[in-house]
Parts: structure tokens; sequence; C-alpha cells
């Protein structure tokens, strides 16, 4: 049963990720891209130890702050609402991983291996949250906020595997 009225801000805000979650033409993408839009910078500003363990941060934090406000939201619009992208932020996050080699500092946006690996970290997390296979989707049928979460933690561990694999082979 969902509550008809509006869910409280700062749960809607963290489960949206400050609004992407609102794009009307793939809220999932939105989410994604969200999570390029806030760790791209970092590698402007930090080592490629630096942007790893950053990134490792904001994946703890922000997972459970994702658990948390989704399982707040699904009670006023339902379960695992298209709204909801905080889950794809996150995924996003584990998927750019290895991608904490190319931080160099100030020319690091520079780098076209950066944007060229950012570019395919993309597709592959979204290929693998979209897809759901080799139990992404099982991951679904936990319990509220765990569902929401769980099968984008999957796909990003699938993208980050692959992401790792790319960089030593390819890039």
């Amino acid at each position: 049963m969902t509550d008809s009225r509006r869910p409280p801000l700062l749960p809607r805000l963290i489960s949206t990720t400050l609004g992407a979650g609102y794009w009307p033409w793939g809220p999932g993408t939105a989410g994604a891209v969200a999570g390029l839009a806030v760790w791209m910078p970092l590698t402007l500003i930090a080592s490629p130890a630096a942007v790893a363990g950053i990134t490792a941060a904001l994946i703890v934090i922000f997972t459970a702050l994702g658990v948390w406000s989704a399982t707040v939201v699904e009670r006023y619009w339902g379960e695992d609402p298209s709204r909801v992208v905080m889950d794809e932020t996150v995924g996003q996050w584990i998927t750019m991983l290895p991608l904490a080699v190319y931080a160099t500092g100030p020319g690091a946006l520079a780098c076209g291996r950066l944007w060229i690996a950012a570019a395919i970290s993309l597709a592959l997390f979204r290929f693998f949250d979209i897809v759901k296979p080799l139990g992404v989707r099982r991951m679904e049928a936990l319990p509220s906020g765990w569902g929401v979460m769980a099968d984008d933690i999957l796909a990003g561990i699938y993208g980050g595997i692959l992401m790792l694999i790319i960089n030593t082979w390819l890039l």
C-alpha cells in the first residue's frame, strides 16, 4: 500500500540523486550520469589512490543512505520506483573504481583514455543494470531498500570487473 502524500524532502533528494531520477527519458541513465558528473572532477584534484579511496567511501556512505531513502520513499511511490536512482549512481561508482588509475590531477580530464574509459564504464554498467544477468535480477527480491540497491551493486561489480580487464589489456 502506498501513501498519497509526498515523501519527506531528505529521502526524496537522496533517493533521486538530487533530482536526477525525475529525468523523463531514462531516469536510470540520468542517475548513472550523475555518478559520472560527481566522480570526474575528483580526477582533477586527487591522486589515483585518493580517488579510489574517496570513491570507495562514497559507495559505502551512499549505499547506506540509498537503502534508507529507498525504503522511505517506497512507502509513498510503491516498490522500486523508477525515480529512485541512487542505486544507479552507486553502481556507476563501483564500475568506475578501476578508472582511478587515470586520475592525474589537473591534466586528468584532458586524458583521452579517461573519457573513453568513462564512456565504456557507463555502457557496461547500464548493460548489466538493464539486462540483469548472472543473478542481478535475483537481488531485487531482497526486502525494501536492500532490493533496490543490491541489483545495481552487483551490476556495478560485474561492470567493474570488466573495466579492470579492459584497462589492463586494451586501454
